[in-house]
């Protein structure tokens, strides 16, 4: 942005501020947003002004920092909140269960500053992380575009929901496949599910690739099984929010319907995602996870720019239709030709996921 590099969060020394992207005021509004306590760290979480399950994890690591530099002896209190904000992104348990055990036996004189080293540890990691999946899975679909017939038109991506660098700290998980794609010169272009009801495809993968330079073409969900069965999309990959140690991939809503054109058609699908993001003791998609449903308003309200160039929003249901607003759905590991992480693309089995639970 104007010539700076961002990441979606990062501490402000000079300051002693965390800052993020506030991600609810894109794409019309590229706006930064302080966080000083931890209810903001709460807030920003539950308002999805930060989302991902890479970057909420983070999030949460930083908001600890912001309790604790207010009440040493907040930690248990601090977690708790912070992991009340959102049921489904297993990633969030993980960073809090990682930050709750490097801070255990710190001293109350030190112990905000080294949950601040541990933060920004955190995120450095997970910015290199996914620089890591981009490495491996744009290997993949090198492959996949060299297999081509014709080489002269481009791959065609098909992805859903935003798993780009506003998903995550730097880099994104499938859109770190795609930018590292792009950087080698290889055609491309990119099919974005719009991805309701937050439309999280269209106000920012959207954005993320007009910035980038990389042809896409935005088409509302409904339309993903027409152009998979047009032939016109070779290979699909998403991100994910949690994933059974069996290989099912719990991803925005949408995913599963996705998943099931995809195997119709004989098209690859596979998601990318750090290994924080598989969830060892969630055995299979037999077992229920938490699928958290979001408010109605979500559905029925709409927001966007006016004529006047004033941001507006309206209602597009009536208030007395009731409303389900499920968040997120289960892929069955079967539909998933593979699993994209920093160690390279696995099998989408128990066996495979196996060797990476020391990770």
């Amino acid at each position: 942005m104007e010539g700076r590099e961002y990441r979606s969060i990062w501490y402000e020394p000079a300051v002693d501020q965390v800052r993020i992207i506030d991600q609810a005021r894109l794409p019309h509004h590229f706006e930064i947003r302080t966080l000083a306590t931890l209810t903001e760290a709460c807030e920003a979480i539950r308002a999805m002004r930060v989302r991902g399950a890479p970057l909420i994890g983070v999030t949460a690591a930083f908001g600890v920092y912001l309790a604790l530099r207010e009440n040493p002896a907040a930690l248990g209190e601090a977690v708790s909140q912070l992991q009340a904000t959102r049921p489904t992104a297993v990633n969030l348990r993980w960073a809090l269960d990682r930050t709750a055990r490097a801070l255990a036996r710190e001293p109350s004189d030190s112990i905000a500053a080294r949950a601040l080293q541990f933060a920004i540890e955190m995120a450095d990691a997970d910015s290199a992380c996914c620089e890591a999946i981009g490495e491996h899975g744009s290997l993949l679909l090198e492959r996949l575009w060299r297999g081509k017939t014709n080489q002269g038109h481009p791959l065609q991506v098909l992805t859903h929901c935003n798993a780009g660098a506003l998903a995550t700290v730097g880099w994104g998980t499938a859109l770190a496949v795609i930018f590292k794609v792009a950087k080698k010169g290889m055609p491309l272009h990119v099919w974005v599910d719009e991805t309701r009801p937050r439309n999280q495809g269209a106000a920012l993968t959207c954005w993320e690739l007009r910035r980038a330079g990389i042809e896409h073409s935005l088409i509302v969900d409904s339309a993903a099984g027409h152009v998979l069965s047009r032939g016109m999309v070779d290979v699909c990959i998403t991100g994910s929010d949690r994933v059974s140690a069996a290989g099912d991939v719990c991803n925005k809503i949408g995913t599963y319907p996705l998943a099931l054109a995809a195997r119709d058609n004989q098209v690859p699908f596979y998601a990318a995602l750090p290994v924080s993001t598989i969830d060892f003791d969630w055995p299979s998609m037999e077992s229920p996870i938490p699928i958290e449903e979001r408010g109605a308003g979500e559905v029925s309200m709409a927001s966007g720019i006016g004529a006047d160039g004033g941001e507006i929003a309206i209602r597009q249901y009536p208030e007395s239709s009731p409303i389900r607003n499920f968040a997120f759905d289960v892929t069955p590991a079967r539909l998933v030709s593979g699993i994209v992480t920093e160690h390279g693309v696995i099998d989408a089995n128990g066996e495979s996921l196996a060797e990476l639970a020391g990770g």
